[in-house]
């Protein structure tokens, strides 16, 4: 099917959810994505920061198509090892007790939302049931989710969705102070804010919240699904802040490419959520979860987390190199990268694809830049200076 005849059916038959580019894509390895026609494109979207071991990486290849060979699904009626192991190793590195797992950082969400008003219901009684949310903040697109997401182009056409939930400003916790009543169950917020623009929460910031939710008897709940799991350099982007959470959702990275979400609880939280509580028909299947050890036994390396870190310095002085007339501000934490500009960056978008550079936005004004987490320096290098070529045209709007 050449790619003509893929635009045309998809107009055609899919709901139109998507403003999609022109490329069809057949197939990556590493850190490159070929097209229909043969042309190479560098990602520098990694699928909105989800391949930390880039494309059709062999070990995670493997596994999968060993686990494909034994088990694929059987549902969560029933006990299998992989959802075991993976949940173990969770477990082992970070502050929770325990995990439930399902398909998305939506769900992952939805399943952090719905723990944290059972817990509040049990904790404070039947009033204890809001939550306390951030301007520019992203959490998903159910209605559970899309209730903690601020942007009213995503919420209006929707409402009325689930109340209870209170905007306050991003880094700014004098607002959270006062925002909070006897009704707050939880807080939740993202480390960095990824869909929102790129902003990274301030360390006085998430510590004030983190005493905030102890002075008062809240949960933290921390959305590290975009950030997590060694974008940033750590293996949590919270470690960064010397804090822990309650809860903490995880998805886009975690199985490489695969379906699924994660939400990490205390075991406090843990024990007021009883059986049918909640399920998930696939979250958890074997070969998901096959897949996400794999990628998490790479990324939790501290040779690979270092290599992170040292890559992220090298990008963010190479990208302050570029010449600055329309560029407001550069914001990073580890190889996730905020550029923001006087003007859209849709035609720079367009025209880096067009050179061979796949970046994406974050609003209307900044350009993020997400890279599979084994890019190299050398990549990195050719990264930019295809942008830098590609500046001249913002002019042009």
């Amino acid at each position: 099917m050449n790619p003509e005849e893929v635009h045309v059916l998809e107009k055609k038959l899919l709901v139109p959810t998507y403003q999609r580019p022109s490329p069809v894509f057949t197939h990556g390895e590493g850190v490159f994505l070929f097209d229909s026609e043969g042309n190479e494109y560098l990602d520098f979207a990694g699928g909105i920061a989800v391949l930390a071991l880039g494309h059709s990486d062999p070990e995670w290849i493997s596994a999968i198509t060993d686990q494909a060979n034994n088990l694929t699904h059987i549902s969560n009626l029933f006990h299998t090892t992989p959802h075991v192991e993976l949940a173990q190793r969770l477990v082992d590195h970070s502050f929770a007790d325990r995990v439930f797992f399902s398909n998305s950082g939506t769900e992952a969400n939805e399943a952090a939302f719905k723990f944290a008003r059972k817990w509040g219901r049990t904790k404070g009684g039947p009033e204890k049931t809001d939550m306390i949310a951030f301007v520019n903040g992203f959490h998903g697109r159910t209605c559970g989710a899309l209730s903690l997401t601020h942007k009213a182009r995503y919420r209006e056409p929707f409402q009325p969705l689930v109340p209870g939930v209170t905007f306050v400003p991003f880094n700014d916790q004098e607002a959270v102070r006062q925002a909070l009543t006897s009704r707050t169950c939880a807080i939740v917020v993202e480390p960095i804010q990824g869909e929102g623009g790129v902003h990274p929460a301030s360390k006085s910031f998430l510590q004030g919240l983190r005493s905030l939710c102890d002075e008062n008897e809240l949960l933290l709940i921390l959305d590290e699904i975009q950030c997590g799991l060694g974008r940033t350099g750590t293996l949590w982007a919270h470690e960064a802040y010397g804090i822990t959470p309650d809860i903490m959702t995880l998805a886009k990275p975690l199985a490489g490419g695969l379906p699924i979400g994660a939400t990490l609880v205390t075991e406090e939280v843990s024990s007021v959520i009883e059986v049918g509580d909640h399920g998930c028909t696939f979250g958890a299947g074997p070969l998901v979860c096959r897949a996400a050890q794999v990628v998490f036994d790479r990324v939790s390396q501290p040779s690979f987390l270092n290599a992170v870190r040292s890559n992220s310095e090298y990008l963010l002085q190479a990208l302050k190199s570029l010449p600055s007339q329309h560029i407001l501000q550069i914001r990073s934490m580890g190889l996730l990268v905020g550029i923001e500009f006087d003007l859209p960056v849709k035609p720079l978008v367009q025209s880096a694809l067009e050179r061979g550079l796949i970046v994406i936005s974050a609003g209307e004004n900044v350009l993020r830049i997400c890279p599979p987490l084994i890019i190299n320096q050398d990549q990195l290098t050719q990264g930019v200076e295809i942008l830098r070529e590609c500046l001249p045209g913002l002019e042009s709007q």
